[in-house]
């Protein structure tokens, strides 16, 4: 066998050379070995990409690892945002559930905690439907495919060897036909024709083994279209998991945002409907003020007109939804118009968009010059 390796070596060393002459592969084939290879490139460096995203901690995935290649089961691992909920019900604890603040990080952390659970799923979720199929291609198919493919580049080697050693007895074949021993012609020209005949039978073996193998690795290589296939459908689903994730994040925000605005606030809010040097309305937070305040103004919003003049537009930095009849819900990015009027609540202004009027909060808007 290692006479056998240093052979081959050496025939490849003589087509790098020149020396030999190389059996090329057929366009189609040669495309479709670029097209593998390509294949591989990039789906190597969108799993490990993919990794990344869904476990950022290299620690952690150094880990998870060592537990897959042991073939053992992975640890549940608490993730940042539980942790982070867990850390503020805790703070909420020592200060004081009942206060303002402890109320606050008590509520606050508890949404945390959710936010933590949905993401473990949104990674348990994606790791299933996206992560296992393309290290299944990397560990599995695309192993098979290189060992196929370097059978196929000894065979060709073989292919290339027989070639050289038939043209090497077709040149000593003719040279003792144009130089005859007229003492030794007969036995040396019948020597000489058995050589050539071993050298065309062992190209017809090494040709179909060759062939053969080819055949062999163009079918496994076609299969990539199937792979790419497969990694569409397992990339709608993770896109599918994402969306997923990211509306059940966005829906507990808004749940939390409406459980904050019915919290009493202790901080001071802006006295005034003025803006700040970048034109937004001065407030630390989008939370509405509470909607008990708003029933001292005795206001009735069909009652109300907009004044002739101080009107102003604004934009909407957050989704609002109104509290009563009294409100006006808001969707963030949209324009509205604004405008106070004598005895309202200074946190809160009438706005308008088109047939609709109600009361929003300050600390929701953006007002425009």
């Amino acid at each position: 066998e290692i006479f056998f390796l240093i052979f081959l070596c050496s025939s490849f060393t003589e087509e790098k050379l020149g020396q030999a002459e190389k059996t090329e592969l057929d366009a189609h084939l040669e495309n479709l070995l670029a097209r593998a290879d390509c294949t591989k490139n990039w789906t190597e460096k969108i799993y490990r990409q993919t990794e990344i995203l869904l476990q950022p901690n290299p620690s952690a995935r150094i880990e998870e690892f060592f537990y897959e290649k042991l073939d053992k089961k992975i640890p549940s691992r608490i993730t940042n945002g539980e942790l982070l909920g867990q850390y503020m019900q805790d703070a909420a604890n020592d200060f004081g559930a009942a206060t303002p603040y402890g109320s606050t990080l008590m509520k606050v952390g508890e949404y945390q905690r959710k936010l933590g659970e949905t993401e473990r799923e949104f990674m348990q979720t994606s790791a299933i439907s996206f992560l296992t199929p393309l290290r299944n291609f990397l560990e599995g198919d695309w192993r098979t495919i290189s060992r196929e493919r370097r059978l196929l580049e000894n065979r060709r080697l073989d292919l290339d060897v027989c070639k050289a050693r038939l043209k090497k007895a077709k040149v000593a074949e003719a040279k003792a036909s144009a130089m005859p021993d007229f003492q030794e012609t007969r036995p040396r020209n019948y020597v000489l024709s058995a050589s050539a005949s071993a050298a065309e039978h062992e190209l017809r073996v090494a040709q179909t083994e060759f062939d053969r193998q080819a055949e062999v690795t163009r079918l496994l290589l076609e299969g990539i279209s199937s792979t790419h296939v497969n990694h569409l459908r397992c990339l709608h689903e993770f896109v599918e998991a994402q969306a997923t994730y990211y509306a059940q994040c966005h829906r507990l925000m808004q749940e939390l945002q409406r459980e904050l605005a019915r919290f009493p606030n202790t901080f001071t809010v802006t006295p005034s409907i003025s803006a700040g040097p970048s034109g937004v309305a001065q407030s630390a937070m989008p939370a509405a003020p509470h909607s008990k305040a708003m029933e001292a103004d005795g206001l009735k919003i069909e009652e109300v007109q907009a004044p002739a003049a101080g009107t102003r537009k604004a934009k909407v930095l957050y989704d609002y939804d109104a509290a009563d009849a009294t409100e006006l819900s808001l969707m963030a990015d949209e324009l509205i118009t604004v405008y106070t009027v004598p005895g309202m609540d200074p946190d809160w202004l009438i706005g308008e968009r088109g047939n609709q009027k109600g009361k929003v909060p300050v600390t929701y808007l953006e007002l425009l010059s």
